[in-house]
């Protein structure tokens, strides 16, 4: 599966853009502002229908204008797709394949995989518990339509549990047979998640380890553990157990919404006791291991692109990174750098097929070889 070509219309600080793309490996090169990082954006776009990096999709489009659409040419087991996105300020946001319009947006998700690493994912470590769940839901809707259609159904039930409890707060009334209702679904949804989670994670983990070792190259173990918010009860027992606390702060205190994944470097806190380096290497190692898993689940390639990676690892580091991604294990890749001699001398030297585009302001031309 690869893109073969991207069009683009107000989108960020672009007022137009159409290119066409290598099989391999393509460069976005230019200086920091200029808008290599919101090409990878509408590429990310194309394949999850929302931006890696700003939820509201209004704020995505060129400023002063009323719209943006973006069309993607896919390439996939010898078929070629076209996928439209488009809005308009203040309407609904508009996502069509091959020019048939999608019910739900949902239906689009895994189609057309892909993995994204950038300096944000940072965030992993020193963010929220959020981020972390985002990052475990990403990877299993990619290839699990189950998954996804329950994670749906369980954030509607507990949006709906959570503003009857405000309103109990609010009237100082109390009903519990209404809450049970919503407590039989959250339970429902609620355990098929978790279970999915773990068994997930029982076939991550390995992958994920594995590339540590080989970015790496030490000896330092690493791990990641799920925390359930749960503990050793099951979700109907502490459900019940924690009304108490629910109806005090008038929201739902656990369940799959409030679990977290925890990381470990040689068993201490990868956050509080790792190095930037070793920091580093676990979120490639972690972001390339999702790429493994997709590819496994999927039976197909998905997308790399890679945000101002250079910049955050050594020279030796990003050589053998290049030297693998640019393998048959993996697809299309897109990278964006700063220097454009620099990418291109690495390119050629290891003989990779390429295309490379010099970015302006809001303007990106193809480098003619």
């Amino acid at each position: 599966m690869y893109l073969k070509q991207l069009s683009i219309i107000n989108f960020k600080n672009y007022a137009e853009f159409e290119g066409q793309f290598s099989k391999k490996i393509n460069c976005f090169v230019g200086n920091n502002g200029m808008g290599k990082t919101n090409l990878l954006d509408a590429i990310h776009y194309l394949s999850f229908c929302k931006s890696f990096f700003n939820s509201i999709d209004s704020q995505n489009i060129k400023h002063n204008e009323g719209f943006f659409v973006l069309q993607g040419n896919f390439e996939k087991s010898g078929e070629h797709t076209e996928v439209y996105c488009g809005l308009k300020r203040n309407q609904k946001k508009i996502f069509k394949k091959n020019k048939k319009e999608y019910e739900r947006l949902s239906e689009h998700i895994g189609q057309f995989p892909l993995v994204m690493i950038s300096p944000s994912d940072a965030d992993l470590i020193n963010g929220s518990s959020d981020i972390r769940r985002r990052f475990l839901d990403g990877i299993i809707s990619q290839y699990d339509k189950v998954y996804l259609d329950k994670l749906i159904s369980y954030t509607h039930v507990l949006k709906q549990r959570n503003a009857l409890l405000k309103q109990f707060y609010e009237s100082r009334t109390f009903d519990s047979e209404t809450i049970e209702i919503w407590d039989d679904q959250l339970i429902n949804y609620g355990r098929s998640i978790l279970e999915i989670r773990l068994q997930f994670l029982k076939h991550f983990i390995p992958l994920f380890n594995s590339y540590y070792q080989f970015i790496s190259e030490s000896k330092e173990e690493v791990a990641l553990h799920y925390e359930n918010s749960l503990g050793e009860k099951d979700f109907k027992t502490a459900i019940i157990t924690s009304l108490a606390r629910d109806r005090a702060v008038h929201y739902t205190t656990v369940g799959p919404h409030k679990d977290d994944l925890e990381f470990t470097l040689d068993g201490f806190s990868l956050k509080k006791f790792a190095s930037q380096g070793q920091q580093k290497s676990y979120l490639l190692a972690l972001k390339l291991a999702q790429f493994e898993f997709i590819k496994e689940q999927k039976n197909t390639k998905p997308l790399l692109l890679l945000d101002d990676v250079y910049d955050k690892l050594d020279e030796e580091r990003f050589t053998k990174l290049l030297e693998m991604v640019s393998s048959d294990s993996f697809g299309q890749v897109f990278i964006t750098d700063t220097h454009p001699e620099r990418i291109e001398h690495l390119l050629n030297k290891k003989q990779i097929e390429n295309k490379i585009f010099i970015v302006g302001q809001g303007s990106a031309k193809l480098i003619e070889t």
